[in-house]
């Protein structure tokens, strides 16, 4: 399997109840119509004194790189994006693919 992650940064004067609203209630709304996705996660940072460089990280499973291109080319992706203007000042975001290591050797 393919994963679209991506790190995101909230928009600046958007309290981190706004953020997390949007984003954790409003967004997977949206997320979900994705033609191919598999999976859908989202990795909220904690509060902390520290100030962290971003926000939280999403993760977005397809089975291929294919999945994906097609996945971001539709029109629900368009709405996707609009929808996140309202509450990202940047996303960085790669693809991978995931490799779970047995702990136990």
């Amino acid at each position: 399997m393919i994963k679209v992650v991506a790190v995101l940064t909230a928009k600046e004067g958007l309290s981190r109840d706004e953020f997390l609203h949007k984003w954790n209630v409003e967004h997977p709304v949206l997320v979900r119509k994705l033609p191919g996705l598999r999976r859908y996660r989202q990795n909220p940072a904690i509060e902390h004194p520290k100030q962290w460089p971003f926000h939280g990280m999403a993760e977005l499973w397809f089975d291929s790189v294919a999945d994906v291109k097609t996945a971001y080319a539709g029109e629900e992706a368009k709405l996707l994006f609009e929808h996140e203007h309202e509450f990202l000042a940047d996303m960085r975001w790669f693809l991978a693919e995931e490799r779970e290591i047995d702990l136990t050797s």
